[in-house]
């Protein structure tokens, strides 16, 4: 057998590299269209639950990116207490694999890959969906893919105003502070969910409740607006798909895995079906349906996370760690 090697990028490397917002966004994009030609081959996520008591559980996701020639599988933890520990909430790898003959190609962390690409689906979904120039962002939520939908939202429109909350008092006002450096404008801290949401162009919820509470009331959202709740526990109403003109789902075999998510309980209880959802993110990127149509329309973007966006911008980094020779050569074989 030939001598076979595999590159390892560390979480260090990650930041070395310094994607720009456009680098992550052109990666996530390319991944969508993939997808939305048929291109793409993405198998339910799985989960494991090791013990309750931990107060955490793994996603399994697997997938394969024709025109990359590369497959890949991420292992993400998210463990709900990790904050007490000074640990991020998730944390995960990606293995990157040679689709033609299996052979590793790569070790990833995709703790910020995690972060990046949600963000970045958050952003591109609001590329082809959001209102015309829409003016204030209303953001739930303070974990770490809470920044990447911030700073790429706002790289996309220019916001006239941000306002964010968050649970704990101490983890909104250091997410404001970081934003409001690195936008170079005020990010506006609210007390309480209405304040925040109330009346914005687009509405984002990246909470983390422990049992489904809603939270989020379907009369403060604004017709015409973009909303995308994508907490992993419910935080809506039962009512809150009534008022939604256009339903989007970055892929609809996904919404039917496992038990968490902000739409599981319309799913289960048939409220939402794949006749009743206006298609997938893809389809629209690839230009096969509709966007947004008109700043009439109210329109609601569910993602839960795509193994090919993980394979993406991983495989967007190891192309620029090999450019930039940044990363750590491991023998395999």
């Amino acid at each position: 057998m030939p001598e076979i090697t595999l590159r390892y990028l560390s979480g260090p490397d990650i930041d070395a590299l310094n994607l720009t917002c456009d680098e992550i966004l052109d990666a996530i994009e390319g991944s969508l269209v993939a997808q939305g030609r048929g291109q793409t081959v993405i198998e339910p996520r799985m989960h494991l639950v090791a013990d309750p008591a931990f107060r955490g559980h793994f996603n399994v996701l697997r997938g394969y990116i024709a025109p990359l020639g590369v497959a890949g599988v991420k292992v993400v933890s998210d463990y709900i207490d990790n904050w007490q520990r000074d640990l991020p909430s998730e944390m995960a790898l990606v293995n990157l694999f040679d689709a033609k003959t299996g052979v590793p190609r790569a070790v990833v962390d995709a703790t910020a890959i995690t972060e990046m690409r949600t963000g970045a689906v958050t952003a591109v979904g609001a590329k082809y969906l959001a209102p015309s120039n829409p003016r204030k962002l209303g953001h739930i939520g303070a974990r770490g893919t809470a920044y990447w939908n911030v700073r790429l939202l706002d790289h996309l429109f220019d916001f006239e105003e941000i306002r964010i909350h968050s649970r704990r008092p101490e983890s909104r006002d250091a997410f404001a502070a970081r934003l409001s450096e690195d936008l170079g404008k005020e990010v506006i801290v609210t007390q309480d969910w209405q304040s925040c949401l109330e009346g914005a162009d687009i509405m984002v919820e990246a909470s983390r409740l422990e049992t489904p509470t809603p939270l989020f009331k379907t009369e403060w959202i604004k017709p015409g607006a973009l909303v995308v709740p994508y907490g992993t526990i419910s935080a809506v109403e039962d009512d809150f798909t009534d008022v939604m003109d256009k339903v989007v789902v970055d892929d609809w075999g996904q919404c039917l895995i496992g038990p968490f998510g902000c739409l599981r309980r319309h799913i289960d209880g048939g409220k939402v079906t794949q006749e009743s959802i206006h298609g997938e993110l893809g389809q629209i990127c690839a230009g096969h349906l509709n966007g947004r149509e008109n700043d009439d329309e109210t329109i609601l973007l569910w993602h839960r996370g795509l193994s090919t966006s993980d394979i993406a911008l991983a495989h967007a980094m190891l192309v620029k760690a090999d450019r930039m020779e940044l990363g750590h050569t491991l023998p395999y074989a």
